[in-house]
């Protein structure tokens, strides 16, 4: 059986447990503290790391971890020396029972990967900073078109893929969505079901390839009523890349 299990680092980061009954990997560990608690706590035998890019807040916690125990560590082409199994796109590989494919997703770094398993049919993408429950990362070292074409094809995948993603970013994302977006009843729906579920102590993930494409304006780009708003608010291009480039810098520069 497979079970993912979200720990918390940072203010707003996630680090995803996974664990089957022939052991367990961590993705994207941006620290080390919780994970051990969690690993002593349950007794879990550690068999691998996965990393979706270089980022500090996604990579800090390796070090702790491979001093408690030598495990191999997938992860991007990039300087991370503690990265001994280096992967890039349409890289496949297996650890715990799990069949992953790496899926290349460059625009919030230049070596973003994302981490996807069918899973019986039953999926799982592990995509960092990339895709957000409502939203996407922010372009720091890609470019606009990278983005573009990343969240695109994460877009394709099947509808029930479930997203794991790297940060607690939900309502925010939402918040905005609705400048975007503000007649749509599903997302209005969800913006509601997303607080009660934060005001709980849950976490608001995973999300599913399909609820993005119901609420995600960064999924929504050929929306009618998405590119009429935008085009209303800002002078741009009546195509998909110029809105969503265009939602991305207004994102940038938003204050609730």
């Amino acid at each position: 059986m497979l079970n993912v299990e979200p720990i918390k680092a940072y203010d707003d980061n996630y680090i995803w447990l996974i664990s089957t009954n022939e052991g367990s990997i961590v993705v994207d560990p941006g620290e080390s503290e919780n994970i051990i608690k969690s690993i002593d706590k349950k007794q879990i035998d550690l068999k691998g790391i996965l990393i979706t890019h270089h980022h500090y807040d996604h990579t800090n916690g390796i070090k702790d971890l491979l001093d408690r125990k030598k495990c191999d560590v997938y992860g991007p082409i990039n300087n991370i020396d503690s990265i001994n199994k280096k992967v890039n796109g349409s890289d496949k590989f297996s650890i715990i029972g799990i069949d992953f494919d790496v899926i290349f997703v460059p625009g919030h770094t230049l070596d973003h990967i994302a981490f996807y398993a069918f899973n019986n049919g039953d999926p799982l993408l592990f995509c960092g900073d990339t895709l957000f429950a409502g939203g996407c990362g922010r372009v720091f070292e890609g470019t606009y078109q990278q983005m573009f074409d990343s969240v695109k094809k994460l877009s394709e995948l099947p509808k029930n893929t479930k997203i794991y993603c790297g940060h607690e970013y939900t309502l925010s994302n939402l918040k905005f969505a609705l400048e975007v977006d503000p007649d749509n009843a599903i997302l209005k729906d969800e913006y509601k079901s997303i607080e009660n579920i934060l005001a709980s102590g849950m976490p608001s993930l995973p999300t599913t390839i399909n609820k993005e494409l119901n609420i995600n304006p960064f999924m929504r780009c050929n929306n009618l009523d998405v590119k009429k708003n935008i085009m209303k608010k800002f002078t741009c291009k009546d195509n998909e890349f110029e809105i969503f480039t265009t939602i991305r810098k207004w994102k940038d520069s938003y204050c609730a």
